[in-house]
């Protein structure tokens, strides 16, 4: 059952208000609802003699509901058949052509609708201008009631829209959700909108919509992009169709101690258990799996550690972020990021001398189900990783790992040990706007490693797994987005100003698609920015981090960066 509310067209409709009056015409749009002018969508018609009135539409004017059950409409003390026309009004059958249908509009006998509501009609003497008026709907005496107010009715193009919501419920009920309909917080285009909100309280009690008719005019005060750097939050998108005519900022690459990354995504979807990759270290390293479980039934990755001393070795997880499972490559990066970023780790496994220890072991993968880890460790002497898919029936033991085939390469994805999972990047803003490149594999070049399994070389297209540690002086006052230039984009980045440190998912919601959609990152408030950046695994690269000069702004507001006008 769908309950269809008001949509009002004048400045205030709500439970309580006054009666609505509509005067028309036949053959005419223009109309008067409440003594201001409006567009009919459907026009009044003379159908056989009868004033016919677009149902829906005209219901909606005058603040009343409809009950549509998909075949059946009731509205007031009429029940109607929307497939075979038949109405009838206190259960009395009404003649043949009381309902119409002109197209997709379907129409009711002006008459028939101001008995159904109780309403008022009257008719000039050429029976083809008419005067409705109703009073408003009564609603449910239980129900919550939806309020909200705008700072004021008229707005310049550009200008920000500022809402005031006071929805409650007559016995103190909790307000559970809320359904905006036509709700912007900016509007670019002159015009009169309608935002509507209907309310539902704990008891599953829903409201009528109240709506508020503002009107926009004048010189514009913000353009779309101007906008979105005054008052966009971090992860909101914006459009700036000039982001790749924008210079390139001139940045430096700063040697740093080596920290190997250990990466194993080749073969990314293997059809039966085996070793996907296997390497040997002692101290730091970074290790990535992204795999696809392509086995024909349940399986779980594994990463291993054996020891390879005499002594008994300590395994800590520094960091770690995983997601698992999940059929939507997108999410199996982002996800992953947002638990890296957390700090999530602090694990410490004591592996004897000979033993082999799982350090990770993903949830169990369905079909074509995948799992992707990044995960920071650190060992106090040196130990022997290996990566690992195994039917779900296999334990992952010493004995069983070395009974698998060492699983060949896909010759789609990579695999290998590289010997720097740092990247740092310096870099001093001199003009706005500009960008920084990542992952471009020319302005920013892949990193070179090898395939210790096949002693190949690899290029690590995308450098997926890299930690890019990026500062940026000269940023007081700047506002900074990222703009996906290779397809689809969903990750995450970290962000340091000053005493902030915030961790932003990147977008909030859904993906950046478009290199003319940046999604904003940061504002920032001092003059030195850091930034983490990893890119993320099932997304495409390049991006490019674009530096804007924000606007004049308000008094900052909260962690997530709202400004105050």
């Amino acid at each position: 059952m769908v309950l269809l509310g008001a949509v009002a067209l004048g400045s205030t409709t709500a439970l309580g208000a006054s009666a609505a009056q509509l005067q028309a015409s036949a053959e005419q749009s223009a109309a008067l609802l409440n003594g201001q002018n409006i567009q009919l969508s459907a026009p009044p018609r003379q159908i056989q003699g009868r004033t016919m009135l677009p149902l829906r539409e005209v219901v909606a004017l005058l603040g009343q509901n409809i009950i549509d059950t998909g075949t059946q409409l009731t509205l007031g003390r009429l029940n109607l058949n929307t497939l075979t026309a038949q109405s009838y009004l206190g259960g009395v059958v009404q003649p043949e052509g009381s309902v119409v249908t002109v197209g997709s509009v379907l129409y009711i006998s002006a008459k028939l609708l101001a008995d159904a509501l109780g309403a008022n009609i009257s008719f000039s003497d050429d029976t083809r201008s008419f005067t409705l008026t109703a009073l408003p709907f009564g609603g449910n005496p239980m129900a919550p009631q939806a309020r909200f107010s705008t700072d004021k009715d008229v707005y310049a193009p550009g200008e920000k829209v500022v809402y005031t919501e006071y929805a409650f419920d007559p016995d103190g009920a909790d307000i559970t959700s809320r359904r905006w309909t036509g709700k912007q917080d900016v509007f670019f285009q002159p015009g009169r909108y309608t935002i509507s909100l209907q309310v539902t309280n704990a008891r599953g009690l829903t409201s009528t919509p109240y709506s508020r008719t503002i009107t926009v005019r004048g010189a514009p005060t913000d353009s779309p992009l101007s906008f979105a750097l005054k008052y966009a939050l971090p992860g909101d998108s914006f459009p700036d169709g000039m982001v790749l005519n924008y210079p390139i900022i001139n940045a430096s690459a700063v040697p740093t101690a080596a920290m190997p990354l250990i990466f194993s995504d080749s073969p990314e979807a293997p059809s039966q258990s085996g070793v996907l990759y296997q390497d040997s270290l002692s101290g730091r390293a970074r290790l990535l799996a992204y795999h696809m479980n392509a086995l024909g039934g349940p399986a779980r990755l594994y990463i291993l550690a054996r020891n390879l001393e005499s002594r008994p070795v300590d395994v800590i997880t520094e960091r770690l972020g995983e997601t698992a499972p999940t059929r939507i490559e997108s999410i199996l990066g982002q996800v992953t990021l947002l638990d890296y970023f957390s700090g999530a780790g602090n694990q410490r496994v004591t592996v004897q001398p000979g033993e082999s220890v799982a350090i990770y072991a993903s949830p169990t993968l369905g079909i074509n189900n995948g799992v992707n880890v990044l995960q920071d460790i650190n060992t106090t002497g040196r130990v022997e990783l290996t990566f690992t898919m195994l039917e779900d029936s296999l334990p992952p033991t010493l004995q069983v790992i070395q009974q698998l085939p060492y699983l060949p390469m896909d010759n789609r994805h990579q695999r290998g040990t590289f010997p720097n999972a740092v990247r740092v990047i310096r870099a001093q803003l001199t003009q706005l706007p500009s960008r920084l490149v990542i992952g471009d594999g020319l302005v920013d070049p892949p990193i070179i490693g090898m395939d210790v399994l096949t002693q190949l070389p690899m290029k690590l297209a995308g450098n997926y797994g890299v930690l890019y540690d990026i500062q940026v002086n000269g940023t007081t006052g700047t506002a900074v987005a990222l703009s996906p230039r290779g397809g689809l984009y969903r990750g995450a980045m970290t962000v340091e100003d000053g005493p902030l440190t915030q961790t932003v998912k990147l977008p909030r919601v859904g993906n950046a698609l478009n290199p003319n959609s940046p999604t904003l990152l940061w504002r920032a408030q001092t003059d030195r920015l850091n930034i983490d950046f990893v890119p993320a695994s099932g997304s495409s690269l390049p991006i490019s981090l674009v530096f804007y000069r924000a606007k004049t702004l308000g008094a900052y507001s909260g962690v997530l960066k709202t400004y105050v006008p």
